[in-house]
């Protein structure tokens, strides 16, 4: 079973030991207390396969707990210690202004004020000798001044830690025995890297939702327990793999953007079983819209991303985070996603959201703002009697009456071109998004093949290709629990980057071979709690760079031990990854590894072969459907399927719409879909109507 909690719908997946899907449901997240919606999920899709809690043998979930508790600010009040000497951290930053010449510069907030840093004497050095003992006498003082703050957790990040942590174990210690209830996070156990004010904000953020992410897990793990399951519960990191339980509540700054993660599984897993190289992940959900790229049938990942950026598309803007994530872009732009328009007349859709509390507008739950899917709603894209599996009664009425109102009558339309607008806005904002994405990391959209899938993404994945100049579209099966199917596919995984510095002309090859098979020990210590028998792969890197430079390249390493013979092929990688990034390589220069990748993981379930039937007819609509065509502005009849009637081979002829329970596929009148014989939709993209 997979349960992926997002900000409006939460989804549920059952799947059997063969890899086939057994059911699905969508419920509405209870925002108050998440694992209420997760069970009423739960209990669905057992009833509707007629299993029991004897039958499963494992749990994944992914959640946006984390994620809300960070953006929304709903963490515990934390306290930083720091070295003697080193309480401005967070306020010197990276020295810089992320904006040049912004006279009203925001500063990002990073949670801890000035008035809950604190210092304590003591240093390692970058060796990882002590220069200076710690100040255990100290500790006591200090103590005080947190509970004097009101300190519910402390983020500890002392200078070095990550090459040497025996100051940090015994603070941790000494504070524990002073205070036993405060929760305390390690710098070298959340992010054993270089760069103090990285790591810092990195130990804050883990400190933030360490309180919070413990008590919810415990009572997940209770309430699940308490209906029958027998097996561990496993949790989706933000780096596509799966941990423990007991490991997410020690690490929660790992389930930071989880769910969006097992799109990019799923995604990647269908590129592999399609032989498409190059891929485009779109996951539109109800709150946000979410786009990575998957390069050679993997998710791009990143070793840093940023939280609450105060300048949403600005880097530097927003809180520093160092953890292996799959990179990708997020957006407010989900079908709960509010439109308005502003003071200068133009129309504006999210990044607010109506949530699943109270909704849309036709949801008839409370709302009274018009979202993105009240705006499809007016354009005829959703039949009502079909939506959300027929268990939320649609008011159409409501919708446009709410357009008008907020959009139409202050733009000069009717509630249905107000939708046209509101749809026409939120499109494009998701295609700009994607191509800034790839802009960012030197590629291009356009010949990819984009993979759609969440509640809204098959609803609007032509209308935002078209703008992206993207001509092919894989939807999948299932696409409206897409990310819930990816956590089936993701195997159990650790990854643990951590800084030792060292030159390629002068490596120490045994004291590395130490490192690293330390580091793998480590990591494959945490998947076994989760695989106990499973064969486990390994995967190593070395992030180098030139003598110099402030930022390092991910070269792939050997899974063994290293020898001399590697270092001139280690060399090759290096300049050869260089030159890809930066088109010339720097003769001659020195070349340093700063930082050591190890990541160990479970094997991965067997791909499944795709390929496309022979029949190639169109299919037969049994009745069409009138809607505002997406192309030309004007209404028009759409042919009306039903996915589940239809067979490998078949064609559709666009526009039409193709209705499954859990969302709708827009074939747009520039589009053509074609079915195969797994089942998923091929749409491609024909020319463009004139009329």
């Amino acid at each position: 079973m997979a349960i992926d909690i997002g900000g409006t719908f939460t989804d549920t997946v059952l799947m059997d030991g063969a890899a086939q899907i057994l059911a699905t449901t969508k419920t509405p997240t209870t925002p108050e207390q998440p694992t209420i919606g997760a069970l009423e999920g739960a209990r669905r899709v057992l009833r509707d396969a007629g299993a029991a809690w004897s039958n499963v043998v494992g749990l994944i979930h992914g959640t946006t707990l984390a994620t809300n508790a960070l953006i929304e600010r709903r963490g515990a009040e934390v306290a930083a210690i720091t070295p003697q000497g080193f309480r401005d951290i967070l306020e010197i930053g990276y020295e810089r202004r992320y904006s040049q010449y912004a006279i009203n510069l925001a500063k990002p907030d990073l949670i801890v004020p000035r008035t809950r840093s604190f210092t304590i004497g003591g240093r390692i050095d970058a060796q990882g000798r002590e220069r200076e003992p710690l100040a255990e006498d100290d500790v006591k003082a200090l103590s005080a001044s947190l509970a004097d703050a009101g300190v519910e957790a402390v983020a500890i990040c002392l200078l070095h830690a990550y090459a040497n942590p025996a100051h940090e174990l015994r603070l941790r210690d000494l504070l524990s025995a002073e205070a036993p209830d405060l929760v305390v996070s390690l710098s070298h156990e959340v992010s054993p890297e270089a760069r103090e004010f990285d790591r810092l904000c990195t130990t804050i953020a883990n400190a933030y939702v360490q309180p919070l992410m413990a008590g919810y897990l415990a009572d997940f793990e209770q309430r699940f327990a308490g209906e029958g399951l027998q097996r561990p519960i496993l949790m989706m990191t933000a780096g596509g793999g799966m941990t423990t339980i007991e490991t997410a509540s020690r690490l929660p700054i790992r389930l930071v953007e989880s769910g969006p993660a097992g799109g990019a599984i799923l995604a990647a897993r269908i590129a592999q079983e399609a032989g498409e190289r190059q891929v485009l992940s779109f996951d539109m959900g109800g709150t946000t819209a979410k786009l990575s790229l998957i390069e050679d049938f993997r998710p791009q990942t990143a070793r840093k991303f940023e939280i609450s950026r105060a300048e949403r598309f600005i880097k530097g803007s927003g809180m520093p985070v160092r953890i292996p994530v799959i990179e990708m872009i997020e957006i407010g732009a989900g079908g709960g996603s509010i439109a308005s328009v502003d003071r200068l007349g133009r129309v504006r859709v999210g990044p607010h959201s109506a949530g699943s509390e109270p909704g849309p507008v036709a949801f008839g739950k409370g709302g009274d703002q018009p979202t993105v899917t009240d705006a499809d709603i007016a354009l005829g894209f959703i039949v009502p009697d079909r939506f959300a599996e027929g268990r939320l009664e649609i008011d159409v009425d409501a919708a446009m009456a709410a357009l008008l109102e907020s959009v139409g009558d202050r733009i000069g339309l009717d509630a249905v071109h107000a939708g046209f607008a509101v749809s026409e806005i939120v499109d494009e904002n998701m295609a700009s998004a994607g191509r800034m994405h790839a802009v960012e990391s030197g590629k291009d959209i356009g010949e990819r093949l984009m993979i759609a899938f969440g509640g809204n993404g098959p609803l609007h994945a032509t209308r935002v290709a078209r703008r992206a100049g993207v001509r092919r579209i894989l939807i999948p099966r299932d696409p409206g629990v897409g990310s819930a199917v990816g956590f089936l596919f993701a195997p159990v995984s650790f990854e643990i980057v951590q800084s030792r510095y060292a030159t390629l002309e002068d490596l120490d090859i045994g004291a590395i071979n130490r490192f690293l098979a330390e580091t793998c020990s480590a990591a494959e210590a945490i998947v076994r709690m989760g695989a106990p028998s499973s064969p486990l792969r390994q995967r190593r890197v070395g992030f180098m760079r030139y003598h110099g430079q402030g930022h390092e390249i991910e070269t792939e390493l050997p899974a063994r031990d290293l020898r001399v013979s590697d270092i001139d092929g280690l060399r090759d990688a290096f300049e050869r990854e260089y030159a890809r990034q930066f088109r010339r390589v720097v003769p001659g220069m020195r070349i340093e590894i700063l930082n050591w990748g190890v990541s160990v993981s479970s094997a991965e379930p067997e791909l499944n072969a795709r390929s496309n039937a022979d029949r190639a007819g169109f299919a037969t609509a049994s009745e069409t459907r009138r809607i505002l065509c997406d192309v030309t502005g004007r209404r028009r009849d759409a042919d009306l399927f039903d996915r589940a009637g239809l067979r490998a081979g078949d064609r559709v002829a666009g526009p039409a719409l193709i209705v499954e329970p859990q969302t709708t596929t827009l074939v747009s009148a520039d589009f053509e879909a074609r079915i195969d014989d797994a089942g998923s939709i091929w749409l491609s993209r024909v020319e463009e109507e004139t009329a």
